[in-house]
C-alpha cells in the first residue's frame, strides 16, 4: 500500500495520542536527548492521575537537565565500559542472554509485517528503542496501513508485555538513573495501561 492511500485510513485521535507516546518513549531510549528533545520533554502536560503526574515529574526535571549530563546518565545506563548498567533487549530480559530465541521470533514477525530494520542501525532489533518504534508505527500505519488492535494486541503480548514493564521499573530504580528515572516511570505506567487495555479487548 502506499504512503498516501495509508494515510486516508482513519487513526483515532486515541491511537494517535498512544502511537505519539510509543514513538516518544523511543526517541528518548535510542539516544541520548538532545536540547531539543529536552525542550519537548519540559513542555509536557499530564492531568491529575498517576500517569499525568509522572509526565508532569519528567516535565519537571527535563527543566533541569543539561544534554551534557544527560549524556552522561545515557551511557552510564546503556554503553558503560564493556556494557552499561542495564541490557535492554527483550533477548535478555526473557532468557538470560543476547540474540536468543525472543529476537529471531521477532525478526520472523517483522518480515511477516513488512518491518525492516534501517540500515544504520546495528544493534539487536530487540532493544526498547526499536520495539517502541515499532509499536508505535503499527498503530498509525507507517508500515502500510494502521494495524488492527488485534495484531497489535499480538505484537505487544509477543514481545513488549513479558519484559518492558520490568525494564522501565530497572530504569526508574537504576543508580545512574536521573533524568532516565522519570522517563523509566512513564514507560512502566504506560506499559500497565496498555497491558490492562489489551486484556480488556480481549475478552
Amino acid at each position: 500500500m502506499s504512503a498516501e492511500l495509508a494515510q486516508d485510513i482513519h487513526v483515532s485521535e486515541e491511537d494517535r495520542l498512544r502511537a505519539d507516546i510509543y514513538n516518544f518513549l523511543g526517541l528518548l531510549l535510542a539516544r541520548p536527548a538532545d536540547q531539543i528533545l529536552l525542550d519537548q520533554c519540559s513542555a509536557l502536560s499530564g492531568d491529575q492521575g498517576e500517569f499525568g503526574q509522572a509526565m508532569n515529574g519528567l516535565a519537571r526535571v527535563a527543566k533541569v537537565s543539561k544534554v551534557k549530563g544527560v549524556e552522561t546518565e545515557f551511557n552510564a545506563l546503556f554503553i558503560g565500559l564493556g556494557r552499561g548498567e542495564l541490557l535492554p533487549y527483550a533477548s535478555f530480559y526473557i532468557t538470560g542472554f543476547l540474540n536468543e530465541k525472543p529476537l529471531a521470533a521477532l525478526r520472523s514477525d517483522m518480515a511477516a509485517l513488512g518491518i525492516q530494520r534501517s540500515e544504520n542501525v546495528y544493534e539487536p532489533e530487540d532493544n526498547i528503542a526499536s520495539l517502541m518504534e515499532m509499536m508505535g508505527a503499527m498503530i498509525v500505519g507507517r508500515f502500510g496501513e494502521p494495524r488492527s488492535l488485534e495484531q497489535q494486541r499480538d505484537f505487544f503480548n509477543k514481545h513488549i508485555g513479558p519484559w518492558a514493564g520490568h525494564f522501565f521499573t530497572d530504569l526508574e530504580g537504576a543508580k545512574n538513573s536521573v533524568f532516565y528515572g522519570s522517563v523509566g516511570q512513564v514507560g512502566r505506567l504506560f506499559m500497565g495501561i496498555e497491558r490492562e487495555a489489551f486484556r480488556m479487548s480481549a475478552e
